[in-house]
């Protein structure tokens, strides 16, 4: 019998490993990413009293495979329309934090000695918190529904956007031996260039792709599909020049859109599981313990900078986003730890070989650290608040908060900034789709003309052909990037304003006009030997030709409203079901009422009973707004509406009633039961003796249901099937009934 290989061995000891420990740290309520370290450690090299890992070469592949696959999911909660939607207070926190935290960090790795990329690299580790730490945290104490902890999350969202551009950030800074601001922004706006590119792409064509074979698709092949998708995108990363992981979070974001998003965040989390617990027992076998004790100094004071650095710094990040000091502070002691983003980070430093070996179980030490202390810091923000309320002056605090809560309103714009960011937008994006078409033909489809065209003399034929196959493929995008928002409401409000508006809003058209030349005249230049005059009037002509093309528009205007249709299609979905929150949301006046959603369980106490029986505005001072009950909403629920398990009730109210509302519901539950194993249902034959005391009663009057809590199923007669009772039928003396119940019921019944 052949042997298995050390791969199996391997995967085997670590996950058995990586169970037992989960269910310890399960029953000490910590986070199960520490689990996964730990076990790591215990199954490392450097453990010496438990069996160990063979081959960790195999075992670092796929803790790569874990990485992409947990940015993948990533991609797959995330939505950029969601960004958008945030306006800029969110970015601004972001922006404030990840900034001052890499400062830091860079800081204390120069007092340290470290070298530079070391410093760059710990920078970005102490940048960013953890999004499933904090997520599981807010669950533990019960505080995930309150207004606040939407605040920290929004943030962390967008850290692990940034944290994904720093990624690819710090790959082209390790890449060069010393990059200027030159490099950096070539690498800034070649993320931008892809970035847009494959969303714009993507949203456009993997929708149509998914509604041409919805019918054919079940769950299984839907996985498949969608873990199909998710690599071959990040193949085309890495063949970009960009890491895997980084493709694997695009394609999930572009997934994100589509209506089987839900669906596939669903199927894909057994296998995200599996892969992402490979990935952080692969980083607990890195650390060793000799080093963390020669780091202890360093390890305890990157500990208080994180703890310190977020609690002051994040604080003043919320409060430059728009919060109260309070609020403030809350969130930004909830951001005071590092988790999986800082282990991906140093990572991708070891895999570059730029960062020394001594990083890493440092990191993961002070992750352990942090994680730990993550409850205790969440908690301490209203005490520390209460302290500095009492020590700083009134006037102080009222005029902090009085300058955060009139953060103005990032959302009015003049008509003017309004126009011309939507003009800008557009013809980037119009810009961006027409090179990719561009590069496409003239890197493959013109050397494929050339092979079909041998000769000299016929290389000008295929030249021309490219040429006009180029010009029409993009022509609908020409006409977009010159003639969109020429008609919009801005537009004919900014002419009809002032006479003084009309040269300026001409000279966007101009602009634009040159950018959509110079694309035509770099084709013409590219396969042709004409004078540089002649190749701009041809590049006009065609601009004009395209311009006034109702063929080119109606094309144009086609596959714009396709886009948007894609782009739409979760948003329609919800709507369709239910799902989409209400427009009121944002806009309750007092900023410590909020509306909340809550799934009542499955073994809840509430279910069955009426809202006016349960007296939720009495009990907790909430009021239910909508229950959503499978693809159904039902708005201002009154006392008589029933709680079904599985609804998700839609509730208003402060933080502090929406905590205790919450609390209550997840306490208020059946349970399990404890005598599960004597539930068991038996069938027994009974015959009627003659000393039955059933002689002479019908079904109702013997009491085998009510008393006995049996049933008789049926009466056996001598045929083939069991003849059903009726209910007048008296019992006689010989008959023969099938009765059903638990053990318990049946010995009593039959004794």
């Amino acid at each position: 019998m052949s042997e298995l290989p050390p791969m199996i061995h391997d995967l085997a000891l670590m996950l058995v490993v990586a169970g037992i420990v989960t269910l310890v740290f399960k029953k000490l309520k910590q986070p199960l990413v520490l689990g996964y370290v730990v076990a790591g450690f215990l199954v490392s090299p450097h453990m010496p009293y438990t069996a160990s890992v063979v081959d960790s070469e195999n075992i670092h592949l796929w803790a790569d495979i874990g990485v992409m696959f947990l940015l993948f999911s990533l991609g797959l909660d995330f939505s950029f329309k969601k960004i958008l939607k945030m306006g800029a207070s969110p970015i601004i926190s972001t922006v404030s934090i990840i900034f001052c935290m890499s400062m830091l960090g860079i800081l204390v790795g120069h007092l340290f000695g470290w070298s530079k990329m070391d410093c760059i690299f710990l920078g970005g580790m102490l940048a960013m918190s953890s999004t499933t730490i904090i997520y599981k945290a807010f669950d533990d104490l019960g505080l995930r529904q309150q207004q606040f902890a939407g605040l920290v999350m929004s943030v962390l969202i967008l850290e692990d956007i940034l944290a994904i551009v720093m990624m690819v950030m710090l790959s082209a800074i390790a890449s060069g031996n010393n990059p200027d601001g030159g490099q950096m922004l070539g690498s800034l706006m070649k993320i931008g260039f892809f970035l847009v590119l494959w969303l714009v792409v993507g949203i456009f064509a993997i929708p149509i792709f998914l509604r041409s074979v919805r019918r054919l698709i079940n769950a299984e092949v839907l996985l498949i599909v969608s873990l199909g998708l998710c690599c071959a995108m990040a193949v085309f990363s890495t063949k970009v020049g960009f890491s895997s992981a980084f493709g694997a979070f695009i394609m999930g974001s572009i997934l994100a859109e589509t209506i089987e998003a839900e669906r596939i965040e669903k199927l894909v989390e057994p296998v995200k599981n599996l892969f992402g617990a490979i990935f952080f027992v692969s980083v607990g076998m890195l650390v060793d313990p000799k080093i963390l004790v020669d780091y202890a100094l360093p390890i305890f004071l990157l500990v208080m900078t994180i703890l310190i650095g977020q609690s002051v710094f994040g604080s003043f990040a919320f409060m430059l986003g728009g919060e109260s000091l309070k609020s403030a502070m809350r969130c930004g002691f909830s951001m005071a730890q590092i988790g999986e983003f800082s282990f991906i980070i140093a990572s991708l430093g070891l895999s570059l070989g730029v960062i020394g070996d001594f990083l890493y179980p440092v990191v993961v030490a002070v992750s352990v650290i942090t994680t730990f202390l993550t409850p205790y810091m969440i908690r301490l923000a209203t005490p520390a608040y209460c302290i500095l309320e009492r020590r700083l002056p009134s006037r102080l605090i009222k005029a902090m908060n009085h300058l955060s809560m009139s953060h103005p309103n990032t959302k009015e714009q003049s008509k003017w900034k309004k126009l011309l960011t939507q003009m800008t937008a557009n013809t980037v994006v119009y810009f961006i789709l027409s090179s990719a078409v561009i590069v496409i033909m003239l890197t493959f489809f013109l050397p494929f003309m050339r092979r079909i065209l041998p000769g000299w003399e016929l290389h000008w034929y295929a030249n021309a052909i490219t040429g006009v196959l180029t010009i029409v493929l993009i022509a609908p995008f020409l006409r977009a990037m010159v003639m969109k928002k020429n008609h919009s409401e801005e537009w004919k409000a900014l002419w009809a304003e002032s006479n003084r508006n009309h040269l300026p809003l001409l000279f966007t058209v101009v602009v634009r006009i040159g950018v959509a030349v110079a694309l035509v005249f770099f084709v013409c230049n590219y396969l042709s030997r004409f004078t540089p005059a002649l190749m701009i009037t041809i590049g006009l002509i065609v601009v004009v030709a395209v311009i006034f093309s109702r063929t080119t528009k109606h094309r144009s205007i086609r596959l714009e409203r396709l886009f948007i249709n894609n782009l739409r299609s979760r948003d329609i979905e919800a709507q369709v079901h239910g799902k989409k929150r209400p427009l009121y949301e944002g806009k309750l006046l007092d900023r410590d009422i909020h509306i909340a959603e809550f799934d009542i369980p499955s073994d809840s106490r509430w279910m069955g009973q009426t809202l006016k029986e349960l007296n939720l505005g009495k009990r907790y001072g909430v009021h239910v707004s909508s229950i959503l009950r499978g693809g159904r909403r039902l708005n201002i629920p009154d006392g008589d509406s029933i709680i079904f398990p599985g609804d998700r009730l839609q509730v208003i109210g402060s933080d502090d009633q929406l905590a205790n509302f919450g609390s209550s519901l997840q306490a208020e539950v059946i349970g399990e039961d404890p005598e599960l194993e004597k539930r068991e249902m038996l069938l027994r034959q009974m015959i009627i003796g003659a000393d039955s005391p059933f002689i002479g009663k019908t079904l109702e009057e013997s009491g085998i249901r009510s008393k006995y809590s049996c049933m008789v199923v049926g009466l056996e007669e001598g045929k083939e099937n069991l003849s059903s009772v009726s209910p007048k039928r008296r019992f006689e003396e010989g008959d023969i009934i099938w009765v059903v119940g638990e053990r318990e019921a049946l010995l009593s019944l039959l004794s």
